[in-house]
């Protein structure tokens, strides 16, 4: 009697995993693909705050050039084919000024087809302001450590109280030391 319904679960796991899985789900990462070209254009970070960089990769593009636009961006990123020239690769600069939200962002490769993909890209606002474009003097983005070190709060009253109990714990322990080699040896 229970062999049917078992045999009916085996069936339908059985079915779940051997059918092909559609290719709009199979596709991971934040590139979207044109359905007529196979062209993908990937964003990578996929969020970023404003003034910061992404960088773009265009796949499928036949020609060595092409173009990338956003409402998020300062300007018209410019591809360039990469060492593999497999893909051409570009990066972008976020507006300082952008809102939070999601952008579109559209890539047309400077071919005989006029090849088009377009990708996604979520601008997010951080808790405080980074900056926008830092002097590249070394240190190695120690910049948002300054900032969190000038936030911090230094030593307040309990530390004080308990500083000046040590310091006189210690004073008390010195004169006493002191007194006691003072006196003489007593016979």
């Amino acid at each position: 009697m229970r062999s049917i319904p078992l045999t009916f679960c085996a069936a339908a796991v059985a079915a779940a995993t051997l059918v092909p899985v559609p290719s709009a789900l199979a596709e991971a990462g934040s590139g979207h693909e044109d359905p007529r070209s196979r062209a993908t254009l990937s964003v990578s970070p996929s969020s970023v705050a404003p003034g910061g960089e992404v960088d773009l990769e265009f796949a499928g593009c036949k020609g060595k050039e092409a173009t990338g636009s956003s409402d998020a961006f300062v300007s018209q990123a410019r591809f360039s084919p990469g060492a593999d020239r497999a893909a051409l690769f570009a990066e972008a600069r976020i507006r300082s000024d952008a809102e939070p939200g999601d952008y579109d962002v559209q890539a047309v490769c400077k071919d005989d087809k006029r090849t088009k993909a377009s990708a996604v890209v979520t601008v997010v606002h951080r808790n405080r302001p980074m900056p926008v474009a830092p002097v590249r003097a070394g240190g190695g983005g120690t910049a948002a450590l300054a900032g969190e070190a000038t936030e911090q709060a230094g030593p307040g009253t309990a530390h004080e109280v308990i500083g000046l109990a040590l310091a006189a714990v210690a004073a008390v322990a010195v004169a006493f030391r002191s007194v006691r080699r003072r006196r003489p040896a007593a016979d």
